[in-house]
């Protein structure tokens, strides 16, 4: 007598239809892309994280110019970094405090005059003329230009004697009375300014006009025929629309602008005048000038947490109105 050994059957879902077994070539496939962004993944937390983590622990040491040969031997301070970094009564922190508000003041004009110039350029450049391209690849000349060519030539532009602003402005011009030095002084503000307008607009156009390819044109047709004025199209139908790429758009100005470094060391060199001193300059100044790498950290640590901060509430504030209603 011979008995029969029935297979096991698979298993079967609670309707009756079996269920399918995953296949070893779609976990592969699913796999692969987390595993082609692992490289770029490791490389991205060795360049931002651990220089991070490492600039917070120097924040919590007393480390100056005698422990820079081995800097894990410099003592523990705690918190006395952070303390004299806002003790806005000694002269460390009212620096500092000076510094915020310069910094303030620059990011809040040039974000603002980038964002008005680039939505300015952008809606003009959506009605087709002869000679757009081209003057679509101007606009972005100065945003493709590397940014010490850039402010290298606006250097030579800003000087007392044989530059060419002052050439304009009084020679030709006639508006000021004598050459001004824009290098130093209260100009010093302007001028930078100036450079960070000029540079930063392009990018804002790029985007504003790439958020204007997204909108019907049947809109702006419907409201013409309606009687809507350009005004009225702008406000009415261009802005609304536009508000998820301005959301993502002043933010990145924001932190890009808050935190440039470049320009103003450029412009300046390692000294800025007081009425363009960054902040990102002045902590470089207060870490790699005074040899003072623990206060420089701590307030490299206060800013971040500021623009953490900032962050987290501007993207609160402008979110809150477009989240979907939960359907009941």
């Amino acid at each position: 007598m011979t008995t029969t050994v029935e297979a096991p059957k698979p298993p079967t879902a609670p309707h009756g239809d079996p269920v399918p077994r995953p296949r070893p070539g779609r976990i592969r496939r699913t796999a692969l892309p987390y595993l082609l962004l692992l490289p770029a993944l490791v490389l991205e937390l060795l360049v931002h994280l651990v220089p991070m983590v490492i600039g917070v622990v120097m924040s919590f040491k007393e480390l100056t110019q005698f422990y820079i040969r081995d800097w894990g031997t410099a003592p523990w301070s705690g918190l006395d970094n952070y303390r004299v970094s806002v003790d806005f009564d000694a002269p460390v922190g009212q620096a500092l405090l000076h510094s915020f508000f310069v910094t303030v003041g620059f990011t809040l004009l040039s974000v603002g005059l980038c964002w008005l110039i680039g939505t300015a350029a952008a809606i003009f450049m959506q009605d087709a003329f002869r000679g757009r391209g081209l003057l679509r690849a101007l606009f972005l000349v100065p945003y493709a230009l590397p940014v010490y060519a850039a402010v290298i030539t606006w250097v030579f532009m800003f000087q007392h004697d044989n530059g060419l602003v002052n050439h304009v402005l009084h020679d030709q011009l006639h508006l000021t009375d004598k050459p001004s030095f824009w290098l130093i002084g209260d100009n010093s503000f302007y001028a930078l300014l100036t450079v960070s307008v000029w540079k930063g607009w392009p990018f804002a156009f790029l985007i504003v006009m790439a958020g204007l390819q997204n909108i019907p044109r049947e809109l702006y047709e419907a409201a013409a025929l309606d009687g809507a004025g350009v005004w009225q199209q702008i406000r009415r139908i261009t802005l609304p629309s536009l508000a998820p790429v301005n959301q993502v758009l002043v933010l990145v100005l924001f932190l890009w602008t808050f935190n440039d470094f470049n320009t103003p060391f450029v412009l300046f060199g390692r000294a800025a005048p007081e009425a363009a001193d960054l902040i990102s300059v002045h902590i470089y100044q207060a870490s790699f000038v005074t040899w003072n790498f623990g206060t420089g950290s701590a307030m490299s640590v206060l800013l971040l947490l500021f623009l953490l901060t900032v962050t987290g509430v501007y993207l609160a504030l402008t979110t809150r109105g477009r989240r979907p209603s939960r359907a009941r």
